[in-house]
């Protein structure tokens, strides 16, 4: 997702070449929509066929980007371990294991079947990617703290999200391993990343969008929680509250994101905020507060908004060859 549009197009000869693992963040932000429309038609007089429709599309969307890189990794297997040696890069890998299990959220209302198989795939290939990474992280030899960015929370804090599909496909104990690692490196990858950006220079231009990122781990820890406890408690509600704060945190600094130019990495933006448009809804659900209810619907509205930008900017950039090219 750290692939900056270039100024001019490449030949399309080498576009399989760059073809980048960071554009599986794509599913990400297009079931993560998905969801916070499934979620408001459960809660609201909304039509659930939207989620059906953006369903079909994240789901062909993945298929589509899995078929493109298994030919990337045939024809040009340098390029796919130049993309895994990279301190960034890396930690994109992931966000193919964590479109799986998200997809299998997405289908488990109608297809519960697949969607166990769909899960249980996912979520031992993002054991295996944190497994993976946490060991480059320890047993590096090029790593230095400017490499640090919120990207880093994908492939080992991703591991929060197994349990919301979790709970119903395997038993509880398994969710519970999985959150545990999610939750525990939170705390510490949240620290390095702040030092990071407190004390050192500001992150590039084209990694500004994951600053995002920041509001996913305590979102989805909420509903994590919540699936795995079956309450609103107290700690839901500190992860929820502090994911809220977040969001008016970057918020408040939407001048700043307007400016950027665009970016691949911009579609950080969209899971983050499908994450913490999910956990109000699921407010409003245990709540039935009407505050709840109309921030749920407000967030919704400035999702997909976002969602529909982003599509349309990819597509134009697409066109006029200016995605998957070299930096």
């Amino acid at each position: 997702m750290n692939h900056a549009l270039a100024d001019q197009p490449t030949h399309p000869a080498s576009r399989l070449a760059h073809f980048p693992v960071s554009l599986f963040a794509t599913v990400m932000g297009m079931a993560g929509l998905t969801i916070a429309w499934m979620k408001a038609a459960h809660t609201m007089p909304l039509p659930v066929e939207v989620s059906q429709v953006l369903r079909v599309l994240a789901s062909a969307l993945y298929l589509f980007l899995l078929g493109v890189y298994a030919l990337k990794l045939l024809r040009h297997p340098a390029e796919v371990d130049a993309e895994r040696r990279h301190p960034v890069r890396l930690n994109f890998f992931p966000a193919t294991s964590i479109g799986l299990i998200l997809l299998a959220i997405a289908w488990a209302p109608d297809a519960p079947g697949v969607a166990r198989w769909m899960w249980g795939i996912g979520a031992a290939a993002h054991l295996a990617f944190t497994l993976y990474v946490m060991s480059s992280w320890l047993h590096h030899t090029h790593y230095a703290i400017q490499h640090a960015n919120p990207a880093w929370f994908i492939p080992v804090v991703g591991n929060i999200l197994v349990p919301i599909a979790g709970v119903r496909f395997a038993p509880a104990d398994v969710s519970w391993f999985f959150f545990a690692i999610g939750f525990v490196m939170w705390g510490v990858l949240m620290t390095v990343v702040l030092y990071r950006l407190f004390f050192h220079e500001p992150l590039q231009t084209r990694l500004a969008p994951t600053q995002f990122i920041l509001i996913a781990p305590p979102a989805v820890g909420f509903l994590s929680w919540v699936a795995l406890t079956g309450e609103v408690d107290a700690m839901a509600r500190i992860l929820y509250f502090f994911a809220l704060f977040l969001t008016l945190l970057l918020a408040s600094n939407a001048l700043r994101f307007l400016r950027l130019p665009f970016f691949i990495s911009a579609w950080a933006y969209s899971f983050p905020l499908a994450a913490i448009t999910i956990a109000t809804f699921e407010m409003h659900a245990r709540s039935g507060l009407p505050f709840y209810g109309a921030l749920a619907l407000l967030l919704l509205a400035v999702l997909t908004v976002v969602l529909v930008v982003l599509v349309t900017k990819t597509v134009l950039a697409a066109r006029r060859g200016l995605i998957c090219v070299p930096e």
